[in-house]
């Protein structure tokens, strides 16, 4: 009779000892977790402060007693696994509620030990007011704070997932909330133009930003804890949340001398079998090949930790199992009223990768236009120029943005293309889609691009054409020109151009726009029809340009 011992609960660790007791009854199987509870609701902490979970038992998504009852394995919570040793097949466990130490043997181990959050070396950041948000003691403690009568502020310190979801569960608790980043956006997951939206949204629903700008030090006051950052500006505040990121928690991997990456993260195969072959790692403390750059990736979500949970059963049980083929990077944020999701590379990512791309973006209605409340949703595909393979896909809306990132997601894990997008067919009737989805309209946009029937480019090269002497022509009507345009940008609607072609000159570039970029592309077909060649059309036109611009306006004045 084998024992499997597996260090570390939640996703990955208890997804492989289910698996694991699935396939093999008569084995024993043991979890430490140095936690209280084997298995509970991270992605959900964030809302049980905010309330829209009342019940605290709602976080926990099994007991150990009932894993035990269930699955027959033994589950010893409040316990810490110190070290490994691999020549004899064996852990040292400290029992963390008596302080006894002992050794447990192994046919096979699993790590599981997740990720840790980031604490850099800010001055006074051991505040008892200073708050991370990881475990159910955690979620307690804020929750605690929170309903003390005399905390009305927050500042929330980071613009991941967890900061901007913390961020709109603080301020639907009625607290005076701020949000400080770093980086000039928040959620990094998305390229600016689409987090300019984000932002934009959080400032219409009362929270404070702060981007492009650090926190140099904490202090306290009387009766406050001051966050200073580095530009100087000082915030008083009740709490603060830290959500700067986190790191792979390799230390029990390192010291017992398991390979580890130049993330800091497990070096595992396709198999997440280590450099020892009787040990094997998931989740969030492992690396593994990016399916776009093939460099060593780590991604901390909960969707890969329990796939590969049950490949990694299955390996140990059968001695191999299907090869992982790593993860894309798929993932989604509630932010109020909005919806931000992401998959795949970012523009930034593949600059650093020096892979080339090319973007679209649309603003089309989450469903038919007739049908009644439509709302606006943004999306934009990355993609290969020469192949049209699909590299990364981002969405912003109130309404089916997951549903489209899904697809997406699907496409580029099978190697999808920007023709597979096209041709897309989607379920469609008028409460739920167009005839022509949103996604299909980029496949189109991309493939007259990839066909030379329009030249489209983004709002950061217009700049550039600007200063080269390109004339801008605002395409939309009068009235909408009149409510505000791009400087020096003169008005020919697109129903009037046909008439007014002849006062263009052809030798100076032209850049046409309008308010999403539909018609703007209808008068670059005509301009190129008649002998135009020098014709460019702007991605997202009028709204995308002035939601960057906005927001780059107001990084400069802070």
């Amino acid at each position: 009779m084998k024992t499997y011992v597996i260090v570390g609960g939640v996703a990955g660790g208890a997804g492989t000892a289910a698996r694991l007791r699935r396939l093999d009854e008569d084995s024993t199987i043991i979890i430490y977790e140095r936690g209280e509870h084997i298995s509970f609701a991270n992605c959900g902490l964030p809302y049980y402060v905010g309330g829209t979970i009342s019940d605290r038992e709602d976080l926990f998504v099994v007991t150990p007693e009932h894993f035990e009852q269930v699955f027959n394995i033994k589950v010893r919570t409040q316990s810490e696994v110190l070290s490994i040793d691999r020549a004899n097949k064996c852990v040292t466990v400290k029992d963390l509620t008596s302080n006894k130490e002992y050794v447990q043997s192994y046919d096979s181990l699993v790590l599981s030990p997740g990720a840790a959050p980031v604490r850099p070396p800010i001055k006074g950041i051991d505040d008892s007011d200073i708050y991370l948000l990881r475990s159910v003691r955690d979620v307690d403690r804020i929750v605690e704070k929170v309903e003390q009568e005399n905390t009305k502020r927050a500042v929330v310190v980071g613009g991941g997932f967890i900061g901007l979801e913390m961020a709109e569960n603080l301020k639907e608790r009625g607290l005076e909330v701020t949000l400080v980043e770093a980086l000039e956006q928040v959620m990094n997951v998305i390229d600016y133009d689409l987090a300019a939206l984000v932002q934009q949204h959080m400032r219409e629903k009362g929270v404070t930003l702060y981007l492009a700008d650090g926190v140099s030090s904490f202090d306290r006051t009387d009766d406050a804890l001051v966050v200073t950052l580095n530009s100087g500006i000082q915030i008083p505040t009740d709490l603060v949340l830290l959500s700067i990121g986190v790191r792979p928690d390799a230390n029990l991997a390192k010291e017992a001398s398991l390979a580890v990456g130049p993330t800091g993260a497990i070096t595992v195969d396709e198999h997440f079998t280590t450099s020892d072959p009787f040990i094997k790692a998931v989740g969030d403390a492992i690396e593994y090949p990016s399916p776009f750059t093939k460099q060593p990736v780590t991604i901390p979500l909960a969707g890969p930790a329990n796939k590969q949970a049950r490949l990694c059963a299955d390996s140990i049980v059968f001695g191999k199992s299907r090869p992982y083929k790593g993860v894309i990077g798929t993932s989604i944020a509630k932010v109020f009223d909005l919806t931000a999701a992401s998959t795949g590379m970012t523009s930034k990512q593949l600059i650093r990768a020096n892979i080339p791309f090319k973007e679209v973006i649309t603003h089309e209605g989450s469903h038919a236009g007739y049908y009644p409340n439509a709302t606006p949703i943004s999306i934009k595909v990355l993609y290969n120029p020469e192949t049209g393979e699909l590299y990364g896909g981002q969405a912003v809306g109130y309404q089916g943005v997951d549903k489209r990132i899904d697809v997406l997601a699907a496409f580029l894990t099978k190697g999808g293309t920007i023709d597979d997008l096209a041709e897309f067919e989607q379920a469609y009737a008028p409460p739920f889609s167009s005839a022509k989805d949103p996604l299909n309209m980029l496949g189109f946009i991309a493939q007259n691009t990839k066909d030379g029937l329009t030249h489209p480019i983004t709002s950061e090269e217009l700049k550039q054409h600007h200063l080269n002497g390109a004339l801008l022509v605002d395409v939309r009507s009068p009235g909408e020109y009149m409510w505000g345009t791009i400087e020096d940008a003169i008005n020919i609607p697109q129903t009037s151009l046909r008439e007014k072609m002849a006062s263009i000159s052809k030798d100076r570039p032209i850049v046409l726009f309008c308010s999403v970029g539909v018609r703007g592309y209808v008068a670059e077909r005509v301009l190129r029809n008649a002998g135009f060649t020098n014709v460019y059309n702007l991605l997202g036109g009028f709204s995308s340009f002035m939601s960057v611009e906005y927001e780059r306006q107001l990084l400069k004045n802070t």
